[in-house]
C-alpha cells in the first residue's frame, strides 16, 4: 500500500513539474512565465520530496534533508521570482498586450509628478 502512495506523490508531482515547464515555455509574458514556475514547480518538487521522506523507510537523515529541501524551496521561490519580475520590470520587458493594470508605472508616474 505505501508504494501505491509513493508512486501517486511522484506521478502527480511529476505532472505539477510538468505543467510548470510548460507554463514557461506557452505563457506569453515574463511575469505570468514566472508566476507559473514557482507555484506549480514549488509543489511539484514538494510532492516528490514527500514521495522520498515516506519511501525512506524511517530513515531521519533523509526525511530531515527531504524536509529542508523543501522548506529551503517555500522560502527561496518567492524571493527569486519577485527579484526576476523587479529586474524584467525595470529593464523593459514588455509586458504581455492583454495586461491591462501597471499600478507599478502609475505610481511611479505619480512620483514624478510630485517631485516635479
Amino acid at each position: 500500500m505505501i508504494d501505491w502512495i509513493i508512486a501517486i506523490l511522484i506521478v502527480v508531482g511529476a505532472l505539477f513539474t510538468l505543467v510548470a515547464a510548460v507554463g514557461v515555455l506557452r505563457l506569453p509574458d515574463v511575469l505570468i512565465r514566472m508566476h507559473a514556475s514557482t507555484k506549480a514547480g514549488t509543489l511539484g518538487c514538494g510532492l516528490i520530496l514527500l514521495a522520498l521522506a515516506i519511501g525512506s523507510g524511517g530513515d531521519t537523515g533523509t526525511i530531515a534533508r527531504a524536509l529542508a529541501a523543501f522548506i529551503f524551496l517555500l522560502l527561496t521561490a518567492p524571493v527569486a521570482a519577485h527579484m526576476i519580475g523587479r529586474a524584467a520590470y525595470r529593464t523593459g520587458v514588455p509586458l504581455w498586450e492583454k495586461t491591462r493594470i501597471d499600478e507599478l508605472r502609475d505610481a511611479q508616474e505619480k512620483q514624478r509628478q510630485e517631485r516635479s
